[in-house]
Order: C-alpha cells, then sequence, then structure tokens
C-alpha cells in the first residue's frame, strides 16, 4: 500500500510504502532544513543565541553581587534588577529606529561602548550609583532579539518565516536556560565580581560579533529610501496596537505562572522538586515551538493567547506538584508558539523600513508584561493564595487578549489586515499586505 505526501516544492507524490515513518519525519523536518540550508541563517541563528546569554544571566548575576559582595537585602538587588529592565524597555524602540536607519553595526556601536562601561566599573561602584549606571545600560543594552527576528523576516521567504520565527523561540529557551546556570556557577563556584567583568566582556564580545557577522535586517535600501521617506512612513496602526497587547498578554501570564508555581511548591513543601517543574515548562516550551514551527497551517496569535490565559487560569486546578508539573508541560506548550506568532504578525503588519523599531516595541511589549505579571501575581499570592496566582494572572491575560482581539476587529483602516490575521489560522500562503515602504 502507497501513502501520498508532500516534496520540499510542495508537489504530490507516490511510493512510500506504508508504515516507513522515516519519511513522515523528514517531510515535517523539511521546513526546518529549508530554514538553515538559507544563505547565512544558520550562523545568525548560532550568533544570537549565544549572544543573548549574557542578557539573560544579568539580572541573577547581579542579584547575587548585591547580596554577596554589596551585603544588602533581596530589595535592592530587585530594585538594581528593575532599573536595567526600566531602561531596555525604553531603550528597545529607539535601538530598533537606530537599526533602520543606520544599520546593524552603527546600532551596536553604543552598545559595546555602554557594555565595556558599566560592567567594566560596576564592581567598583557603590549601590546609589549603580543603579542608575543600571538604567542606563539598560538603554544601550544590545537589541540582539530584534537584530535576529528581523534578519529572519528578510532572509528567508514568506513560506519559511514562521518556520524560523518558531526556531528562534525554541533557541530563546536554550539560552534562558544556559545564562543564570552560567552566571549562578561561575558566581558561587568563583566570585560575582568575576563574574560581572566576565559578562561584560562576553557581551562585548558578542556585539563584535554580530558587527562582523552584519545580517541584513531590511529588503529595502536605506539609500533607495531615504531618511525623509522613513519618517513618513506610518508606524502605528490598530493592527499593531492589538499584537502588542497580545505580546504582553502573554508575557504576563508566564511571568505571573513562574511566580505562582515557586509559591505553589513552597506552600507545598517541595522546594526540591520547583527547579524539575520549572524544567519541565521549559520543555514543553521546546517542543511546542518546534512543532509550531513544522506545521503545515498553525492556530493564529490570538488563539494562542487565548489558549494560554486559559491553560493557566486550569492550573489552580493541580493538587499537587507532579499533576502541577505535568499540567505545566501542555500550558508550556503555548509559550513559544503565542510569541513567536507575534514576532510573525509585526513581521506582516509592519512596512520594511520601520520594522527595526516595531521590533523595538513588541520586546518592550514583553518587557511590559513581565513587569506586570510578576508583582501581580505576587499580590495575588499574598492577600489571596498561592494557587491564585495562576488564576490572576491567566485571567487578566485572557482578558488582554479578548481586548487586543476587539481593537482588532473594530480598528479603523490598517487594524483589517491585523483582523485577518488575528483570527485565521495561518497558512504558507500570504495573509496579509505590508503598507508600502513610502
Amino acid at each position: 500500500m502507497a501513502v501520498s505526501t508532500l516534496t520540499p516544492a510542495g508537489r504530490k507524490f507516490r511510493g512510500l510504502p506504508a508504515g516507513r515513518t522515516g519519511e513522515w519525519t523528514d517531510v515535517k523536518l523539511t521546513p526546518y532544513r529549508r530554514v538553515l540550508a538559507a544563505p547565512g541563517m544558520t550562523r545568525l541563528l548560532i550568533i544570537t543565541t549565544i549572544a543573548r546569554i549574557p542578557g539573560l544571566a544579568a539580572s541573577i548575576v547581579l542579584t547575587l553581587y548585591v547580596v554577596g559582595n554589596l551585603h544588602r537585602g533581596y530589595a535592592d538587588a530587585g530594585l538594581l534588577a528593575t532599573a536595567m529592565t526600566i531602561g531596555v524597555a525604553l531603550g528597545g524602540p529607539w535601538r530598533g529606529r537606530a537599526i533602520d536607519r543606520y544599520g546593524v553595526r552603527a546600532a551596536l556601536l553604543p552598545s559595546i561602548v555602554g557594555s565595556a562601561v558599566f560592567w567594566g566599573f560596576a564592581p567598583f561602584l557603590s549601590y546609589p550609583l549603580l543603579v542608575p549606571a543600571a538604567l542606563l545600560a539598560g538603554l544601550l543594552n544590545p537589541p540582539v532579539f530584534g537584530i535576529s527576528r528581523q534578519a529572519i523576516g528578510v532572509m528567508l521567504p514568506e513560506e519559511l518565516r514562521r518556520t524560523g520565527f518558531a526556531l528562534d523561540s525554541v533557541l530563546v529557551e536554550i539560552s534562558y536556560m544556559i545564562g543564570p546556570l552560567i552566571g549562578v556557577l561561575v558566581s558561587t563556584t568563583v566570585s560575582p565580581v568575576v563574574t560581572i567583568l566576565g559578562l561584560g566582556a562576553f557581551q562585548v564580545a558578542a556585539c563584535v560579533a554580530l558587527i562582523v557577522l552584519n545580517p541584513r535586517v531590511s529588503a529595502v535600501s536605506r539609500d533607495s529610501v531615504g531618511e525623509p521617506a522613513v519618517k513618513r512612513t506610518r508606524l502605528i496602526s490598530s493592527g499593531l496596537v492589538a499584537v502588542l497587547v497580545l505580546m504582553a498578554a502573554s508575557t504576563l501570564a508566564l511571568a505571573g505562572s513562574e511566580v505562582a508555581a515557586i509559591a505553589v511548591l513552597r506552600d507545598q513543601h517541595q522546594d526540591a522538586v520547583v527547579g524539575v517543574v520549572l524544567a519541565v515548562w521549559a520543555v514543553g516550551s521546546m517542543i511546542g515551538g518546534f512543532l509550531y514551527g513544522g506545521v503545515s497551517r498553525a492556530l493564529s496569535s490570538a488563539t494562542l493567547v487565548i489558549a494560554l490565559g486559559v491553560g493557566t487560569v486550569l492550573l489552580t486546578a493541580a493538587p499537587n506538584w507532579w499533576v502541577l508539573a505535568i499540567a505545566l508541560l501542555p500550558v508550556g506548550m503555548l509559550c513559544a508558539p503565542s510569541i513567536s506568532a507575534t514576532v510573525a504578525d509585526v513581521n506582516k503588519l509592519v512596512p520594511a523600513v520601520r520594522r527595526g523599531e516595531a521590533m523595538g516595541w513588541h520586546g518592550t511589549a514583553g518587557t511590559a508584561g513581565v513587569s506586570i505579571g510578576a508583582p501581580l501575581a505576587g499580590f495575588a499570592i499574598d492577600y489571596l493564595g498561592p494557587i491564585w496566582g495562576f488564576a490572576v494572572t491567566g485571567g487578566v491575560g485572557l482578558a488582554l487578549a479578548l481586548f487586543a482581539i476587539g481593537l482588532a476587529r473594530f480598528g479603523s483602516g490598517r487594524g483589517r489586515p491585523a483582523t485577518r490575521r488575528l483570527f485565521r489560522r495561518t497558512a504558507a500562503d500570504p495573509t496579509v499586505t505590508p503598507a508600502a515602504a513610502s
């Protein structure tokens, strides 16, 4: 018996024997093989994955330094991390605008200077000086996320971009697992001061590597368009705002879930399994991202975020730690797809000459969601109980997703393409046409 399948070009052929699963797997992996075969794509993904590690390790490294070397409390350490986070959120859009106008190399030069100065002098600053310095360092933080996602949108054809963004999200999870682990390991076995200096050198080296790579981040030549045309090109639309709200909703639910999971496990006196449960969650996100990038038709960003909100609320029903771990696996499988879907939305809705700034706003929306989700979960846990952290943050995330759908549906003009994107499953064919570049 023979079964029908698809070639990489999309044509059907016959002749595969029934029961041969290797060919089926090969077909499912074909989009990823095509992504990695794109010129320069493998180098881009490897360098950006490594370049994200210092930024993802920064918070835990600074916390260990403030508590261990400056002998201050965790509240002071949290304030320092918050200052850097605020800087990253504020700096994202204008750093992206710099990429749009001047290119990757020129945009990264301030990041090299800022990283070298902050991390090089941080161990010698008093705490009152360290806080504003962290804010400035955040403003000059290397826009690695934006560069990676812009380059993927330019270097890949339309039908492979969703797979590329999904693969990028999976690699983010890997960076997230490696960064804090290395930061804690070096800080505890060597010293926080050495870790800070090494982190700074790592970040500068990552920026230099990106400058050497100099990935193409726009399909439109800045020389042919000109800066006045870039300024005239409209960026904000109801569709884009809706997508940014969806991004904030997803990260709000994710940040709140992390805090709630830790609180629930501590309340059940299961501190020893916190790492295991969170690892299951991260693995679920990686699996979900991989599957999302490999399917021929995928759920829309709105559907994914709504499912994430509902799944987060349902975590309140977990009676013990192992049920919570099992339940976090399918919820985790919605994490990477939700974020990568919103990245794809931004890529489709925004003109090529303004995508850097738009990706900066996308990152700011994600940072805002994290900044709101963690304290919101903490408030719910303190006043209502640990399990309510899931219910409140999941409910707020769900409400924001519904608000985004309403905004896209009833928004004016350029919000209408976003409506189609938000409500329909995505396919290989383009569904939204970006506005003209000028």
